[in-house]
């Protein structure tokens, strides 16, 4: 069983799913979006990120670095094809400037971390998120989790780009799952293609099985739509994608409001963002921009 990187557990959580949640966050995707919310979740290997505003500027790292991979000249301060992750310089920050980004935690040790939150998750009707980067990236891991955490009588949701063998899931985590969170981003497949890397073909096929399934069990699986503007928040993919969903009887769909603050994490792992922020994509949508959106599927019976 191959064993992913975590980005973070995050506990208190109210804004991925119902009640007060923990939130385990994998590394690695198979998508490449490149509005990505969470860049640094993209790749399954370790990075590294400075912040430039948390460093002091005491040098420590630039000296120690053995591969001389660290200087104020470069762009984002890290030569990223000279670094190799020795993380001594990480180890060595005294002001949590530059962080390791992903790191191996094991199935035990997330699950009593879960536990300590059982109370929480009583009260509030909360439990556990799987998020990413792409949960079912790493299928066998997976279902060992979610099989330990529904063993403690925990909810369980999944957050998902729905992009992988439906066969292994069905087998090996669908019946530790009680709610799934699925992205239908753009539904023309060309465009999926273009923007996401991949054709949607495999994940809506993907909906429609696992729909079918949730009307004839307690599964419950709500379709979501993240909000970027010009690009999935026009009127042709909205539309589209309603009408999608209409088609497999859907009644309920989820649009992510948009963020614009994604752009600063880029910088902090050392990649060029490819939307430029100028380009309208830096600013909040309107609320009644959103409205309007919702009311797009209000047309096909659908509440969003």
């Amino acid at each position: 069983m191959q064993n992913p990187l975590i980005l973070d557990i995050k506990g208190n959580s109210l804004d991925d799913g119902p009640g007060i949640r923990s939130v385990v966050f994998f590394k690695g995707c198979p998508l490449s979006c490149v509005w990505c919310h969470n860049p640094e979740s993209k790749k399954s290997a370790p990075e590294i990120s400075f912040d430039g505003d948390e460093c002091v500027a005491c040098d420590a790292c630039i000296d120690l670095c053995p591969r001389g991979a660290l200087s104020r000249k470069n762009p984002y301060f890290i030569d990223r094809g000279r670094c190799d992750l020795c993380f001594i310089c990480v180890d060595n920050c005294p002001s949590g400037a530059l962080e390791r980004v992903g790191k191996k935690i094991l199935i035990q040790e997330i699950v009593s971390t879960i536990k300590n939150d059982k109370p929480f998750y009583k009260t509030s009707g909360g439990g556990v998120t799987l998020s990413g980067g792409e949960p079912t990236f790493n299928m066998d891991f997976l279902s060992e989790l979610v099989r330990e955490v529904k063993a403690e009588g925990i909810h369980t949701l999944l957050e998902t780009c729905g992009l992988f063998k439906l066969e292994a899931f069905a087998q090996k985590i669908l019946p530790y799952i009680d709610t799934i969170y699925y992205d239908i981003k753009l539904i023309d497949p060309k465009l999926h293609k273009l923007l996401c890397g991949v054709s949607n073909e495999t994940i809506l096929e993907n909906f429609i099985q696992l729909n079918r399934i949730s009307e004839h069990s307690e599964l419950k699986i709500l379709p979501r739509t993240p909000l970027i503007p010009d690009i999935t928040a026009t009127k042709e993919n909205l539309t589209g994608i309603a009408a999608f969903l209409h088609k497999e009887g859907v009644r309920t769909t989820h649009l992510l409001a948009y963020n614009p603050l994604w752009f600063d994490k880029n910088k902090k792992i050392g990649t060029t963002c490819p939307i430029r922020k100028e380009a309208g994509k830096g600013t909040w949508i309107p609320q009644e921009k959103i409205m309007e959106y919702k009311s797009i599927y209000k047309e096909y019976g659908i509440q969003a």
